[in-house]
C-alpha cells in the first residue's frame, strides 16, 4: 500500500499542527490524559490495552524509526480488518507506552486531530465533526461540548483538505462517513 503523500509533506503537516491545540491549555489536564495513559490510571507495558492505540495514516510511518521508546508498534494487514477495499498490505497500529510520555511534536496525526474527525457529505464536501469513535473513556471536550480554538479547527480542516487528495485516505474517510451517515449521529464543527 503506497501513499502519494511524501515524507516532507507529512513533516510540514506535523509542523503546522505543532502550533495549534484544541484548547489554550493542555486538554489532557481535564481528563488526566486519558487517551495517552490507558484511561488515566497508567498501566504497565504488559497490560497495555491495544484498544487505546491508533492506526497511522498511509505513509505516516515514514516519520518514525519504529524504535521509539515511547511507542509500542504492531504491524497488521489491512485485509484482516475493516479498511477500505483499496487498502492492502501493512498498516501500522501504535500505542503509547507510559512512561515515557510521547514527545508532543511527534504525536501521530490522529492524536493531533482529536476530538475532530473528517466527514464527507453525500455530495463529497469535507466537514469536520466531533469524533464519533467509541472510546473506553469519556473525553470532556466532546461530553461537555467545550468550544475548540478556532486556529486548531482551521489548521485541522486545512490538513484534511490536503490529506484526502490521497486516494487511500479519501477512501478511508468516505468509508467512515458512510457509517456516520447511517448512524445519523454527529456534531458538525466546520
Amino acid at each position: 500500500m503506497k501513499s502519494i503523500i511524501r515524507k516532507n509533506t507529512y513533516q510540514a503537516i506535523y509542523r503546522l499542527l505543532n502550533r495549534v491545540s484544541p484548547l489554550p491549555t493542555d486538554c489532557g489536564q481535564l481528563c488526566s490524559s486519558a487517551c495517552c495513559n490507558c484511561g488515566g490510571d497508567g498501566c504497565s507495558e504488559e497490560s497495555l490495552d491495544f484498544d487505546m492505540g491508533i492506526y497511522l495514516l498511509p505513509g505516516e510511518e515514514k516519520l518514525f524509526t519504529r524504535k521509539e521508546d515511547w511507542l509500542k508498534w504492531n504491524i497488521e494487514y489491512a485485509e484482516d480488518y475493516e479498511f477500505p477495499a483499496s487498502w492492502s498490505g501493512k498498516v501500522y497500529f501504535v500505542r503509547c507506552k507510559t512512561p515515557p510520555r510521547c514527545p508532543r511534536e511527534m504525536r501521530p496525526l490522529q492524536c493531533r486531530f482529536f476530538p475532530l474527525a473528517p466527514y464527507l457529505t453525500e455530495n463529497g464536501e469535507l466537514r469536520l465533526i466531533l469524533s464519533t469513535a467509541e472510546l473506553p473513556y469519556q473525553c470532556p471536550l466532546i461530553a461537555e461540548k467545550i468550544p475548540l480554538q478556532n486556529d486548531f479547527v482551521k489548521a485541522t480542516y486545512t490538513v484534511w483538505k490536503h490529506l484526502i487528495r490521497d486516494p487511500l485516505i479519501r477512501d478511508l474517510v468516505e468509508m467512515d462517513s458512510k457509517v456516520i451517515r447511517n448512524n445519523k449521529k454527529c456534531t458538525e464543527i466546520v
